[in-house]
């Protein structure tokens, strides 16, 4: 019985996922990011290689 009330006041495993679910949404949002940037940057480098042609 110690056993389980000490598993109901450990809030350790909850605070490891707390801190994964908000490394997965800044993973998500740093990545999206990242691909509009790609994006933008070789629409860029195509007009510049237009241009010198």
């Amino acid at each position: 019985m110690n056993f389980i009330r000490k598993m109901l006041k450990d809030n350790k495993g909850a605070t490891a996922i707390e801190y994964g679910l908000i490394a997965a949404l800044i993973a998500v949002a740093a990545i999206t990011a990242m691909g509009n940037l790609g994006t933008k940057l070789n629409s860029t480098f195509n007009n510049v290689s237009n241009g010198l042609q």
